[in-house]
């Protein structure tokens, strides 16, 4: 005998339990399985009221998988596409800038790890910093090296 098809709600949790998720991206796993009289937007509705479903949660997560690779303007783009907009957006913007410049340097010694002695090695680590999502200013900074390199 087969076994019955899981509810909406049994399907959201199983999400859930295995990471955070934006509340436009659950929403669009949920609604391919969703039958005729299943209420998607009540169910997250459901979910969020009981504090399963957060966008803070979602997002700290987000920033947290993608900081060590990613600039800025790559993750807050990522934010955008997942639905997170308005006031928590440009909080969350502004402490990614705090600390790019750390960031850039640290993808940057992992990849190259040596200050480029021509143009066209520099050019292509600026390249891949900017490509990365990293402001101008910090990869300017990343290419100059840091303290330890000179030693």
């Amino acid at each position: 005998m087969p076994m019955p098809k899981p509810s909406l709600k049994a399907r959201a949790l199983r999400l859930l339990s295995t990471r955070e998720h934006s509340r436009l991206e659950l929403g669009r796993k949920l609604a391919r399985h969703a039958e005729e009289g299943d209420d998607v937007e009540a169910l997250l509705d459901f979910l969020e009221k009981n504090n399963w479903l957060s966008q803070e949660r979602f997002s700290e997560s987000l920033i947290h998988r993608r900081s060590a690779r990613y600039g800025a303007s790559r993750i807050v783009a990522e934010l955008q596409s997942h639905g997170i907009h308005g006031e928590a957006l440009q909080e969350l913007k502004a402490g990614l800038a705090e600390d790019e410049t750390a960031r850039c340097i640290d993808v940057w010694r992992r990849k190259f790890g040596v200050v480029a002695e021509d143009a066209q090695q520099k050019a292509k680590q600026m390249r891949f910093l900017i490509q990365r999502g990293f402001s101008q200013k910090a990869v300017r900074e990343a290419l100059k090296g840091s303290p330890d390199d000179d030693e």
